[in-house]
């Protein structure tokens, strides 16, 4: 099988390469600066081909084509895993950083929109022709009794959107796309109180892609595979 997966350089997307890596898998990792990315080089050193680089800025159009070209090149791709994302600012209703959640939608939401487009070539070439939002239940509207978090919650509903719309267009292609909420993990994002690691999200997270099938289109799972609501 083949994979893109973006914010490939450290967290969640650096344990979907590693685990992809170990089973056989081959990678296209989206990174904003490969020449910095230490631990995926010592990786692709060991690959065999398996794994390659490319810079990726999810929020740039061009960085994005760019990305989408070198992927493509006349071959399949069979899985998208759009998992690059920032937390931004937050604030009280009063206080609202709003280029900060600009910022925030142009990577979280306009992101994985814009490459899923831009690789629907080469997905369609494929065999599996699955698409995964990583997104969170912040972005669950029907769960959110909390409140707060205003650029990183609209930001994660608005993606949800986003893939049930896909769903809707691609679903008569074969398509199976998804949203999933990988839990609350140890990551620079999620910080060490969480209490997930990463290995154990991540591995939930595969072999819930891994079981996909054609009625699973258009919803939203845990990384346990628990369905979430709106």
């Amino acid at each position: 099988m083949r994979y893109a997966i973006t914010g490939a350089s450290r967290g969640l997307g650096l344990e979907f390469v590693r685990q992809l890596l170990n089973r056989g898998d081959a990678i296209e990792a989206g990174v904003r600066s490969p020449a910095e990315a230490r631990q995926l080089q010592e990786l692709a050193q060991g690959a065999e081909g398996r794994l390659r680089l490319h810079a990726l800025d999810i929020s740039n159009p061009q960085s994005v084509d760019a990305f989408a070209a070198a992927v493509g090149q006349g071959q399949p791709l069979d899985v998208l895993i759009n998992n690059a994302g920032v937390y931004g600012k937050d604030g009280a209703l009063n206080e609202l950083d709003y280029e900060s959640m600009a910022q925030t939608f142009a990577i979280n939401t306009l992101g994985p929109l814009r490459l899923t487009a831009a690789l629907l070539p080469a997905l369609r070439r494929g065999s599996a022709r699955r698409v995964v939002h990583i997104t969170s239940q912040m972005g669950s509207i029907g769960d959110n009794g909390m409140g707060g978090s205003y650029g990183y919650r609209i930001s994660k509903a608005a993606l949800n959107m986003a893939m049930r719309n896909m769903h809707v267009d691609l679903h008569p292609e074969g398509f199976v796309t998804i949203a999933m909420h990988p839990g609350w993990v140890q990551t620079d994002m999620g910080g060490p109180q969480a209490p997930l690691r990463p290995e154990e999200s991540v591995r939930g997270m595969i072999n819930v892609i891994d079981r996909l099938k054609a009625e699973d289109g258009g919803r939203f799972f845990s990384y346990a595979g628990a369905e979430i609501p709106w």
